[in-house]
């Protein structure tokens, strides 16, 4: 199964208007990273400084690799810099049989 990761960020409303910027930045190395299916970043409509990036990977593993190079020098974003708080992250690769 595919693994969903659920990145939430929270824009400081003084750089709002850099967001799209440094997500396009951030994400064109995520987009391209093997194992990559597809990218979004959601904006909540109730906090347009809160937003939901939902990332697709054909597995864990991919995943795994990716946010690994994040943390090394070649691999740093500058997307801190605009952040509120310290992004969350969530990855979901199980699914709930529902019998539908």
């Amino acid at each position: 199964m595919p693994a969903i990761v659920h990145f939430e960020v929270r824009i400081d409303p003084e750089r709002r208007d850099e967001a799209a910027k440094y997500l396009a930045e951030t994400l064109a190395a995520t987009r391209a990273w093997p194992g990559n299916q597809g990218i979004e970043a959601l904006v909540d409509d109730a906090d347009p400084c809160h937003i939901l990036v939902v990332e697709t990977w054909a597995t864990t593993q991919d995943h795994d690799d990716y946010a690994a190079w994040r943390t090394t020098p070649e691999g740093k974003s500058s997307l801190g810099e605009i952040l509120a708080a310290p992004p969350s992250k969530q990855v979901y690769s199980e699914t709930l049989p529902l019998g539908l």
